[in-house]
């Protein structure tokens, strides 16, 4: 038996025998778990415990899975609290409509205990956000200032609250001004290697960050065929 991990997993599900079969894998692996057969149980479990990921069912009686993450997301004390989203609601719509509400990756049923184990270890690895050898933690352009090490972006000194992995994003691309990076590349490292793929995953984790930046969305530039890179500070004229 693995010695028990400091990770706490909020796994959300109303099918009793699925719930179980999840729980019993997830605390064999090392992991503590609290286990909740509701949207509004598993809400009051995150908000008391302050997992460091959450497993949440899509298809919940009353308060379904959307409605908590978007909850979730709207609460700066949750909002970096990554969310797997499991349902047998597989189709490619189901997949963009969860990563738009902030999931950080998405597990269709059925599935194995061990496809489930490894998505759980790819999103707990990415763990605070950490920058790359020469990155700046802290980017300011006008009145957007994009804090790594606080997990805060603020605009003209008013937080914005964004998901862990739309402050990854942000972080990389504002890092690097002017560097053209491909969406596989964005996918790798702002995601994870093991995270769902699908043609718009990463445009719709950018297109989240820009309507959150409003006035500043178009610092974000579409590299037509290519991916994304973030627009360089215009040159100040000499004196």
């Amino acid at each position: 038996m693995p010695t028990a991990t400091r990770e706490k997993i909020v796994l959300i599900e109303d099918e009793a025998d699925i719930l179980e079969v999840l729980r019993y894998n997830l605390v064999r692996a090392g992991y503590r778990v609290v286990a909740c057969g509701n949207g509004e149980e598993g809400l009051v479990a995150i908000r008391r415990e302050a997992p460091q990921l959450v497993l949440l069912d899509l298809m919940l009686p009353g308060l379904d899975g959307l409605e908590v993450c978007r909850r979730l997301q709207s609460d700066p004390l949750t909002s970096s609290i990554p969310v797997i989203m499991v349902s047998a609601k597989g189709e490619e719509a189901d997949v963009v409509l969860g990563l738009e509400l902030g999931a950080d990756d998405y597990v269709s049923k059925p599935f194995s205990p061990r496809e489930l184990l490894a998505r759980v270890r790819a999103v707990l690895r990415r763990g605070p956000l950490r920058t790359d050898a020469g990155d700046g933690d802290r980017i300011v352009r006008g009145g957007l200032v994009v804090d790594g090490n606080k997990h805060q972006v603020t605009i003209d000194g008013e937080q914005v609250t964004l998901t862990a992995t739309e402050m990854r994003l942000l972080h990389i691309l504002a890092a690097h001004p002017g560097r053209v990076f491909t969406r596989d590349q964005l996918l790798s490292r702002a995601i994870g290697e093991n995270a769902v793929v699908i043609d718009r995953n990463i445009d719709v984790h950018v297109g989240a960050v820009r309507r959150k930046l409003g006035d500043y969305r178009d610092l974000i530039e579409t590299v037509r065929g290519v991916g994304y890179r973030f627009q360089e500070p215009a040159q100040q004229p000499d004196p």
